[in-house]
């Protein structure tokens, strides 16, 4: 297992710059040694885009941030060939998506037509542009902002978009010490400024080959999915839990274990996780939406019923 200092040089680091977000940060750099994407939700201003640059710059790894809005095409986030005017040929210019860490800022002030371009990136990590597919740099991670969906001039995500993302934060506001503290930082200048690199994009690769490693007996594995499949027999659910949910979960657990020092998961790895990871999956019915139902408290309802491996 890894030198636990480096991680909690990482953790330290992160927190210099997101004040009183433990738990948020720790849920992050499980979703990045996970290889997935991560989808952070809330109102504006409360460091959605500052946990993202901290994260790459930690990493000392390539970040490129684009800022979603109604105007933007699917080539200015992949790149298109660009005519040479001396020769007439042409050229392909990649696009901000050829990175590390890629920022889709506000993803869901996009157009639907503009946010479905990450998906093949997010999920094959190559893009195609004009018949020709290019692999994308590795490792690569998108994360995404959005505002809640009932803010101005947002569109929401679409199913098979949600479905790709391996977690989903909600930030929240920070508590006053910690708010306290935000003021005092950056009082003369970012704290993000001062950040300096923990670690490597080789520490980093590795890092991830090691989670791949943890060990997820069958008993929890079938933990895992008595859950999974019980969401797909709900009546109060019109869409239950993919595959790729099945595995987003099977990973996340894996992280979680080795953030804490464990190479083995357990089933609290898997309860812990349950919200974050398949909340946003989960599409309500007519009727559980007009009836106040939340994804959360479907799957509190499955977790409780299910019976835990000893």
């Amino acid at each position: 297992m890894v030198d636990s200092s480096l991680l909690e040089q990482i953790r330290t680091a992160l927190g210099s710059v997101i004040r009183g977000k433990n738990d948020e940060i720790d849920r992050l750099l499980l979703a990045l040694l996970a290889s997935g994407h991560v989808l952070v939700e809330d109102v504006p201003g409360v460091g959605k885009t500052t946990i993202a640059k901290a994260l790459a710059r930690v990493f000392d790894v390539e970040f490129r941030r684009v800022q979603f809005t109604p105007d933007l095409l699917p080539a200015d986030i992949l790149g298109s060939q660009v005519l040479n005017p001396k020769d007439g040929s042409f050229s392909f210019q990649p696009g901000p998506i050829f990175t590390t860490i890629f920022l889709a800022d506000e993803i869901n002030r996009a157009s639907p037509r503009t946010q479905s371009a990450l998906l093949e990136a997010m999920n094959e990590e190559q893009v195609t542009v004009e018949g020709t597919t290019r692999s994308l740099p590795q490792p690569f991670t998108v994360v995404a902002t959005q505002n809640p969906v009932d803010f101005q001039g947002t569109y929401p995500l679409p199913e098979a978009q949600l479905d790709r993302f391996l977690i989903r934060l909600d930030l929240g506001y920070p508590d006053e010490d910690a708010e306290l503290q935000l003021l005092v930082d950056r009082r003369r200048a970012d704290p993000i400024d001062a950040l300096v690199p923990v670690a490597t994009r080789e520490q980093l690769v590795g890092l991830q080959t090691e989670v791949r490693g943890v060990d997820v007996e069958e008993r929890v594995a079938r933990y895992m999915l008595h859950i999974v499949r019980a969401t797909r027999e709900r009546k109060e659910l019109s869409l239950g839990i993919s595959p790729r949910g099945t595995l987003a979960l099977f990973r996340a657990a894996q992280a979680r274990a080795f953030l804490g020092g464990r190479s083995y998961t357990t089933p609290d790895d898997v309860q812990s996780l349950v919200a974050p990871v398949l909340a946003h999956r989960l599409l309500l019915s007519q009727e559980a939406t007009y009836g106040g139902a939340r994804p959360e408290s479907i799957l509190a309802e499955i977790v409780a019923e299910a019976p835990v491996p000893t």
